[in-house]
Parts: C-alpha cells; structure tokens; sequence
C-alpha cells in the first residue's frame, strides 16, 4: 500500500523514512510530497487509505469529504496540535484521527528562550550591523534576567521546562494554568490569577493549546496590564495573540520585545518561499516593521530530536490503525472496518 504525507520538509523527510522503512519493512510504500494538503490538493489523496498530515494543512470539512470519497480511512496528523482539523466532520465520515501527543518539550522551551534572549540583547540588529563592520553598541543594551520575573502561561511539558531553564537564570516564577504542576512548584514557582501574572511579569511566554477558551488570550486587556517594558514570546500556537491588539500596542512604544515563532494566520505562509511576491498579509508586513519583534517561521519543534520523536510516533499510529489498536494518540476510534 502507498502511504502519502503532505507538507514534508526537506529536513523531515529523512527521518520519517527511516522511522517508516524500519517500522514496515518494505511492506507499505511511502510517497513525501512538499504541497500542503487544502481543498485544491485534496484529489491527489485519492486512493490513499492513510493520509499522513502537518499541522499546515487545512483539514476542513469539505477537505475530510473530499478525503473520505477519495478512500482514506485514517489522518495521521504530524504534529501535537490539531485545531487545523474539524474533529466532528471527520467523526461524521467515520474517519480515524491520530496526532503525536508527546515530543521533546525541551525544543520548544529552548527555542522560546533563544527568542526571548535575541529581542532582550537585540542579537538580530547587531548581527546585522556587524556584518556591515558597524560595531557601535547604540541601541543595543538589554536588561539582566536575574531576579526578574517570568511569567508562564500554560505549565505542561513545555511550560515546565522552560520554567527550569527560568530558574537557572535565577528569576522569580509566575505560573498560570488551569492545573498546578507540582514540579514547577518545586521549583519555587507562584501560581496566580492571568491579571496579576501579565501585570507584573517581565517576560511572558505561552505554552498553552488554542483552544476556544484560549483564543487570543492575549488581547488588548491583557497587553494593556503588561509592564511598557516587558518582553512576549510566543512559540505556542498563533491564534493565542490578538494581532491587531499587539499592532497598537507596539505602535504605542510599548513592550520592549516581542518573540513570535507562530502567527495567527501563518497557514499559507509560513514553511513556504515567499521572497519573490508582495506580502498581502499586511498585519504580518506591519510586525516585521519594528526593530523590536522577532518573527520565525514555526521552527520552535524543529530539532532532530523532536522531529525524529514526531516521525517514530506517527509512523507507529499507523502501525496501530493496521493492527486495530488505538493508544493516546487517537483523536477519533477508528470505524468498524
């Protein structure tokens, strides 16, 4: 049988072909294909059972029709997040649905670090300038972490190890979450309301899902309680920051930087080559504008740790689907086959 993935990248692709060829023995085929997987490239599904997903895809409800006519039974989704995927269409057609629950944290917490520690010494702008043999420190200070306050939004996996890493820098810990972890509390972390976590932080960083509850957690009210001169990371999901909220907010002068590695509207975008074309998104165009934003195409995950993890998982939920097991990775039971 031939297995198709959509949206591999040319680093990815490797690793999932080990991870496949030493899973199936040569006994299923395994087509990567760089096109994202949306209702114009759904008909090259078309007779594929198994359909391996990115967390770029557009996987609506018309897509998941077009998917379940073509003959796919399961969405083996790459990737933690699924809120690209309509679970209750899928559910409708009868469709499995399996995602990669559990991958290196320590990628993405190392990753939202690097973006925090580039806007607060302006890493970017002096590299620029040194390449230019302009080795003026104007405009370059930044602040001293220790005995700051990080605030962490979302204490999971993720949010823990990049709190441990907080800790090493010896910082006061903020935490807000819907469930404490006691080994952030262990770690000498405070957990309070949103208002006060956003109101006295220095540093925020989010790692929580998007969600319905969660979508633009950061809004104009919380931006207007961050201190002027605080720092936002985001390397999470997009649709957790209110872009036009943030826009105003910086064209205030506030926030003394900001770490994007996910954007709101990134699908269609990000992972592709657009330096030939005009930038229609023009909210997008507007954050690159300021010396003090961050933005990276969604690389927090991209380690060949937490690829090869992400790989190895999906390939074993597809081995689960043959063999009629499902595990904690499956979103939706498979139907009666």
């Amino acid at each position: 049988m031939e297995i198709v993935a959509y949206g591999v990248l040319a680093d990815e692709q490797p690793l999932l072909r080990n991870a496949f060829d030493r899973t199936f023995v040569g006994r299923h085929e395994l087509r990567c294909l760089e096109l994202f997987l949306n209702r114009d490239s759904a008909p090259t599904a078309i007779g594929h059972e198994v359909v391996l997903s990115s967390v770029n895809d557009t996987l609506d409800a018309e897509v998941l029709r077009s998917l379940a006519d073509g003959g796919t039974k399961l969405i083996a989704q790459r990737a933690t997040g699924h809120n690209n995927i309509d679970l209750a269409a899928a559910e409708e057609l009868g469709l499995t649905v399996a995602r990669v629950s559990y991958y290196s944290p320590y990628s993405v917490a190392e990753f939202a670090w690097t973006l925090a520690l580039a806007v607060n010494r302006r890493i970017v702008r002096a590299a620029h300038r040194t390449r230019e043999f302009d080795f003026r420190l104007d405009g370059l200070m930044g602040r001293d972490l220790r005995g700051r306050t990080a605030g962490v939004v979302g204490t999971g996996k993720i949010g823990a190890a990049f709190t441990r890493i907080a800790h090493g820098f010896g910082m006061r810990l903020l935490g807000w979450d819907i469930a404490e972890n006691p080994d952030c509390r262990t770690l000498g972390m405070e957990y309070v309301a949103r208002e006060r976590l956003f109101a006295e932080a220095d540093l925020v960083s989010l790692h929580v899902p998007l969600l319905p509850d969660t979508h633009h957690l950061v809004d104009a009210k919380a931006l207007g309680l961050m201190k002027d001169d605080a720092i936002l990371v985001n390397s999470s999901r997009g649709g957790l920051v209110d872009t036009d909220a943030l826009l105003e907010t910086l064209r205030a002068g506030r926030l003394s930087g900001v770490g994007l590695d996910v954007y709101e509207e990134e699908a269609g975008v990000f992972f592709l080559d657009k330096s030939l074309e005009v930038m229609t998104d023009e909210r997008l165009a507007r954050l690159m504008t300021f010396n003090n934003v961050l933005v990276t195409s969604h690389q927090a995950y991209f380690t060949q740790d937490a690829v090869g993890q992400i790989a190895t998982t999906t390939v074993a939920n597809v081995a689960d689907y043959f063999a009629g097991r499902t595990s904690d990775n499956t979103l939706l039971r498979p139907a009666a086959r």
